[in-house]
C-alpha cells in the first residue's frame, strides 16, 4: 500500500523539472499515470485523500495539480475551491465520462481543465503541456498597454484587472480570457477560437471549457451575471466584449 504521500521521482528538485500534484483516491489510477508522466519527464507528488493532497501542496507548491473530485474524505469541489482561494495555480480535473454537472462545476469551481475516465495517459500529458506553455506563456509577457471597459480595467504591464479601482482575484485562465476579449473588443469570438487562443487547443478542447469559465468571469467583472452588459453571448457562436 502506498504512503499517504509519495514522491514518484525522488532527489533533486532541478529548476528545469515540473512538480505535479495528483490528488486520487483509486491507487492503480494514481500509480499508473504518475509512472506514464515520470516518463514524460514530470516529478508527480501522489495523494490518496484530500487531507493529504491539501499539505503537500502546502508543502511543495508544486506547478500544477491533477484533482479527482470523487475523493473519500472532502468533495473535489471544495478541494478545488481551497487551492483557488491562496493559489492561481493550473488546476485539472479528473472526472467520469458521463457526469456532466460534475465536469461543469468543477470548473466553475475554478478548474482550468479536465480529462475524463478512463484517462489516456498521451492526452494527460498533451494537456499538461498546454496548460504549462500557457502559464510560461504568460509569465514571459509583458505589455505595457491598458484596456479599460465600464469599470474594468486590464493593465497588461502589472498582469491585474481592477474594478472600481480594487484588483479581481482572476486565475491565469480567466486573466488570459478577459486579455483576449479585450484585444477583440466588440467583435464575436467563437468558442473554438478562444479554446485555441486562450486553451492551445485546436483539437483536444470542449465547448464547456470557454461556458464554464466566461460564467466565472462574468461573476467576477459584472454588476449582474445573470444580465451581462460587458460579455454577451453570440447565440450560437460566442461571445462578444462590448465597450
Amino acid at each position: 500500500m502506498p504512503s499517504d504521500v509519495a514522491a514518484s521521482r525522488p532527489g533533486d528538485r532541478l529548476h528545469t523539472v515540473n512538480h505535479l500534484l495528483f490528488i486520487e483516491d483509486d491507487d492503480a489510477i494514481r500509480l499508473a499515470l504518475s509512472l506514464a508522466l515520470e516518463d514524460e519527464g514530470y516529478s508527480v507528488v501522489q495523494a490518496h485523500n484530500a487531507t493529504t493532497g491539501l499539505a503537500a501542496f502546502a508543502e511543495r507548491e508544486p506547478d500544477l495539480v491533477l484533482l479527482d473530485l470523487r475523493l473519500p474524505d472532502m468533495s473535489g469541489f471544495e478541494v478545488c475551491r481551497q487551492l483557488r482561494s491562496t493559489s492561481i495555480v493550473p488546476i485539472i480535473i479528473v472526472t467520469a465520462q458521463t457526469d456532466t454537472y460534475d465536469l461543469v462545476a468543477g470548473l466553475e469551481a475554478g478548474a482550468d481543465d479536465y480529462v475524463t475516465k478512463p484517462v489516456v495517459p498521451k492526452e494527460l500529458a498533451a494537456r499538461i503541456r498546454a496548460s504549462l506553455r500557457r502559464v510560461h506563456l504568460h509569465e514571459a509577457a509583458v505589455p505595457s498597454s491598458v484596456a479599460r471597459f465600464g469599470d474594468i480595467e486590464v493593465r497588461r504591464d502589472q498582469g491585474v484587472v481592477l474594478k472600481n479601482g480594487v484588483e479581481l482575484n482572476l486565475t491565469k485562465t480567466e486573466y488570459r480570457l478577459i486579455c483576449e476579449f479585450a484585444d477583440h473588443a466588440n467583435v464575436v469570438l467563437s468558442r473554438d477560437q478562444l479554446l485555441e487562443r486562450v486553451w492551445g487547443y485546436e483539437y483536444l478542447g470542449d465547448s464547456r471549457l470557454v461556458d464554464a469559465h466566461v460564467r466565472r468571469l462574468r461573476v467576477k467583472i459584472e454588476d449582474q451575471p445573470d444580465d451581462p452588459k460587458l460579455i454577451v453571448t453570440a447565440r450560437g457562436i460566442g461571445y462578444r466584449l462590448l465597450t
